[in-house]
């Protein structure tokens, strides 16, 4: 007995050293790469000092983040607005749940060949991306700039089906929305979500021929599983994400190209 006691007690010493199970407190979060996951290797080091572990997955598109958490493979991502989460739940038959809302991202229109909207052509190439939420963002962008109507501009999911009037004649394209900034140079305009645009080296405050305000609805959110809302370690990230830190880094990084959302 008293050498199964001496084991005991080497055992949870040994383990009180190694800090516990570090499993039990790694956090895995998918991220897009700018400004999501460098926002996130701000909120690293406030994390591992409440023994939280924070493993970001960068991904390059919109799907698999969503997929992965849906699918029990990884806990948590950051890198959505609500509609487009809504939009990915209707399609997927999944519960996924906003937890927190972080920062908005300013939607941009831009060009290499025009300066301005006023100076597209009849028949300009309009390059949009083809998810639902992102797609109806960038309609309602080009209504509230004067260069189409839509149906309704309030609708979060309008189409492409949706516009009554298009003056210049338009040509609209639906591509992937990573794929945009590549073909920049390739089209006379290209609606582009700003994570996009930063990787690509783009300034939105300055290179955008259109930009939404700050007024904008389209935050970008933390999200979860309905079964770990509750979870400490994902309590801790909404709360990081959301504190003076994160909001100082926001304001300093990119100069209103985002913006802190609380």
């Amino acid at each position: 007995m008293k050498k199964l006691i001496a084991i005991l007690a080497l055992t949870v010493a040994g383990l009180s050293a190694c800090g516990g199970d570090p499993a039990s407190q790694k956090l895995t979060v998918a991220a897009t790469a700018v400004p999501h996951a460098e926002i996130l290797e701000v909120v690293k080091p406030l994390l591992a000092r409440q023994g939280v572990e924070l493993d970001v997955r960068v991904f390059n598109d919109y799907v698999q983040p969503n997929d992965q958490v849906a699918q029990k493979l990884l806990d948590v991502s950051y890198f959505e607005t609500e509609p487009y989460l809504d939009a990915y739940n209707r399609s997927r038959g999944t519960k996924l749940t906003t937890i927190v809302g972080v920062h908005i991202e300013p939607f941009g229109a831009y060009s290499r060949k025009f300066k301005s909207l006023d100076a597209l052509p009849q028949g300009a190439d309009v390059v949009i991306p083809n998810d639902p939420s992102n797609n109806s963002r960038a309609l309602i962008l080009l209504h509230k700039s004067g260069v189409i109507q839509l149906r309704d501009p309030s609708d979060a999911l309008a189409t492409l089906r949706d516009i009554t009037a298009n003056p210049k004649q338009l040509k609209f394209r639906e591509l992937d929305a990573a794929m945009l900034p590549r073909i920049l140079d390739q089209v006379d305009l290209a609606l582009i979500n700003t994570n996009y645009a930063l990787d690509a080296g783009l300034d939105p405050t300055r290179d955008a021929l259109a930009i939404e305000g700050r007024d904008s609805p389209y935050v970008n959110f933390l999200v979860g599983r309905p079964d770990n809302l509750a979870d400490p370690r994902v309590k801790k990230l909404a709360a990081a994400l959301t504190g003076p830190e994160v909001k100082a880094f926001i304001e300093k990084k990119y100069r209103g190209a985002v913006l802190p959302a609380f």
